[in-house]
């Protein structure tokens, strides 16, 4: 009989429990590449393989491979880091990378830039920051999300606690990273006696695609809980988180013409005590890893699956792998995805700044050196850093006494400590082109200058304060989660996009295609007039994304399946 499975599968089960070649590739000097099968390897060892693509043409016409290189993600579970370790990061950003660091859609560091033979030093360094990057990437449980700032409270801590918890939980247990890139005992020859390596969690295979799991505080919906296979919700009554609220089948990837391809908001699927919490993540992962699409990778995450089984069947099936039922949901709000930039006080009067970092680039150009004002800020010795998912950063646990001292910093590196309008603290955009090689247009380059055009028309209406969720990706697979924003542009071709309009701010509504194919002009073109007829229009509280869905502009999306149904594109 055929084998119908993914040629994924067929890489995973015999690669050794993630072994392949690299180790050998590492060894070849002649090309910039790894083998074929070990470039998907490598992504459970938090890395991918790229290449320049803005040098492709003129690399061809000279008859050399392409410019090569690696981009290293690491696992940041509640995105916490202390000064010290900031410094070594900020060491391996300019001694094995492009000298940039980036602060990721979720809540942790990638590298871009890194060439073979820095490989595995950068990954040494990252070790030896007491970090690692292990299951950054690939069909596992990947980095794991929480509320922003775990030193805001005590429930914040408790819910960054599991967060860290559920991450050592379901890790691979394989050796494989410990002898690639540690040098760690190879399977077999630990002085003489036997190691053997097993996964308990994922077996062989591993799951049919990557795992998801965010955390939130309500009504903060930083982490973008809906657009994640798994996540918890705190409850939270006299200041003790009491549970959470479970939610499963989020995620945001689909494939452009394919429409049994779909981003999907996810469903409640019931309520869990904090002990059980980690119990429920494995059940969860576990009956993904059992119940998962292993022949179309397209159809392979969480959300299919619930959307072909049904949630009934799935939580009938968590429960019975539990061994007890899960609660009912109970009652929550949740008001905004966006991070609040500026000062907050934690309850031990401890201070913390969110940082408002366009697209999560730290580099230094010139007149803007947010690079140089971390490492600054670093290097005083006084605080920790958080990341979020909105690719901001927290400056926190800063004395009283020392508030000054970080705004004088920052200022002196030409560093706003607000951003020009709340549209532009609202947008996000994936990496995309140069380095890429999913990407069909620009987004990372192509956002800031887009927003600066926005921000002409939203000056002119009246709304500079006022918030609109901005996002773009240079592909449909979503890093930058933009179907769950107001404004969503998805690249199709170089300089053309799809427009998006209608998500719910609180993160809770996909959004419908409004334009197909259009350029930034026409975009803009489409855009001006709605944003000036919402300024004169809106319900009082109203936000943009209900705003065009009340006008008629776009219909509601209420459920994954229906994203590509009830289209009425712009003329």
């Amino acid at each position: 009989m055929a084998d119908k499975r993914a040629p994924n599968e067929r890489i995973k089960e015999s690669s050794r429990y993630l072994r392949g070649t690299i180790e050998d590739g590492l060894s070849h000097t002649e090309t910039g590449a790894i083998a074929d099968d070990d470039t998907q390897l490598l992504k459970f060892h938090g890395s991918y393989m790229q290449d320049h693509r803005d040098v492709r043409g003129e690399r061809a016409k000279k008859k050399l491979e392409k410019a090569f290189s690696f981009m290293i993600r690491l696992r940041l579970p509640g995105g916490v880091v202390s000064s010290e370790q900031w410094l070594k990061l900020d060491d391996i950003a300019e001694h094995q990378a492009n000298g940039t660091l980036r602060l990721t859609t979720r809540a942790t560091f990638q590298y871009h830039g890194i060439i073979k033979s820095n490989l595995k030093r950068a990954m040494q360094a990252i070790n030896a920051a007491c970090l690692d990057t292990i299951a950054a990437c690939g069909d596992v449980n990947r980095n794991i999300v929480s509320s922003a700032n775990p030193f805001l409270s005590p429930v914040h801590q408790q819910v960054a606690d599991l967060s860290r918890d559920l991450s050592d939980h379901l890790l691979p247990k394989t050796s494989a990273y410990h002898e690639i890139w540690l040098d760690g005992e190879k399977v077999g020859e630990a002085g003489g006696k036997a190691v053997k390596d097993s996964e308990p969690l994922y077996g062989e295979h591993y799951l049919p695609r990557k795992f998801k799991i965010v955390l939130v505080v309500p009504p903060d919906n930083d982490a973008d809980i809906f657009a994640h296979d798994l996540g918890y919700i705190a409850i939270v009554e006299k200041g003790k988180v009491i549970g959470y609220n479970v939610t499963v089948g989020g995620g945001m990837g689909m494939t452009h013409g394919d429409e049994d391809t779909f981003p999907r908001t996810a469903d409640v699927l019931g309520f869990c005590t904090p002990k059980q919490a980690v119990a429920v993540a494995e059940k969860v992962m576990t009956t993904q890893r059992d119940w998962g699409n292993r022949e179309n990778r397209k159809r392979a995450r969480l959300k299919y699956t619930i959307e072909d089984r049904g949630l009934d069947a799935f939580r009938k099936e968590i429960e019975s792998r539990l061994g007890f039922k899960l609660s009912a949901p109970k009652p929550f709000q949740l008001t905004h995805t966006g991070d609040a930039i500026g000062w907050r006080q934690g309850a031990d009067k401890k201070w913390h700044f969110t940082l408002f970092v366009e697209n999560g680039r730290i580099k230094d150009i010139e007149g803007w050196t947010l690079r140089s004002a971390i490492r600054e800020i670093a290097e005083l010795g006084l605080v920790d850093f958080v990341l979020t998912g909105n690719q901001n950063l927290v400056i926190a646990n800063v004395p009283a006494k020392s508030k000054r001292k970080i705004e004088t910093i920052l200022k002196s590196h030409g560093v706003a400590l607000t951003p020009s309008s709340a549209m532009r603290a609202h947008s996000m955009a994936c990496v995309a082109l140069p380095t890429c090689g999913l990407a069909l247009a620009e987004s990372e380059r192509s956002l800031p200058g887009l927003v600066t055009r926005l921000e002409e028309t939203v000056e002119k209406a009246g709304l500079r304060d006022d918030a609109i969720v901005v996002r773009m990706t240079g592909c449909p697979n979503g890093c930058a989660r933009p179907y769950l924003a107001e404004i969503g542009f998805v690249g199709r071709n170089p300089g053309i996009y799809n427009l998006y309009l209608g998500a719910a701010f609180d993160g809770s509504r996909l959004s419908k295609l409004y334009a197909r194919d259009v350029s930034e002009d026409q975009a803009l073109d489409l855009l001006k007039p709605l944003i000036i007829r919402y300024a004169k229009e809106r319900d009082k509280g109203e936000h943009f994304g209900d705003f065009v869905v009340r006008a008629g502009v776009v219909t509601a999306t209420e459920h994954g399946n229906q994203f590509h149904k009830d289209i009425v594109l712009a003329d």
